[in-house]
């Protein structure tokens, strides 16, 4: 069952070595939670941007029922063209990673090539998933995306200053 208020907020995580980020406190929470107490994230490519997004296990209940309705409406329209195993195969082409109880985890190498994921990455709420941006792509997005531009802006100023006043440099 998901999280009663779903994926919400935004947050930065430094990289850290060996492609090791964190997954930050609210969403670790909430993944916890949609994962019926698991620390299992799941973390797929966007269909669209150059970004990935996170969620938790429940979700995969919510792709069936998603895959069944693209499935019915293809029918009823008269889509011949649509292919509903190319569609499962995006939809249930997830990765599911562990995190330990301090939200770190391993980000998979072809997953951090496709996700185009850097030093840092920003996690922004979007209800039944989370996105996960690297800064620079997400800066590359048009005026629907100045919001969340504006706050992985300070999200990572904010994460910066902190590592540098801990002596980790930035």
């Amino acid at each position: 069952m998901p999280a009663p208020e779903g994926y919400h907020g935004q947050a930065y995580s430094l990289g850290g070595d060996k492609s090791r980020y964190v997954l930050p406190p609210a969403f670790r929470k909430a993944v916890k939670e949609c994962s019926g107490g698991s620390k299992t994230l799941c973390l797929q490519v966007h269909d669209t941007y150059d970004c990935l997004v996170g969620f938790g296990l429940s979700r995969i209940e919510q792709l069936h029922a998603q895959l069944e309705k693209e499935e019915e409406r293809a029918i009823r329209l008269g889509q011949g063209d649509f292919d509903p195993d190319a569609r499962a195969q995006q939809l249930f082409g997830f990765e599911q990673v562990p995190f330990d109880d301090s939200g770190r985890f391993v980000m998979p190498d072809h997953l951090r090539e496709l996700g185009k994921a850097g030093e840092g990455l920003y996690f922004h709420g979007a209800g039944r998933f989370f996105f996960v941006w690297d800064p620079e792509e997400l800066e590359r997005m048009g005026d629907d995306f100045r919001g969340a531009k504006a706050s992985c802006r300070a999200q990572r100023e904010k994460a910066l200053a902190k590592a540098g006043a801990k002596g980790k440099g930035a």
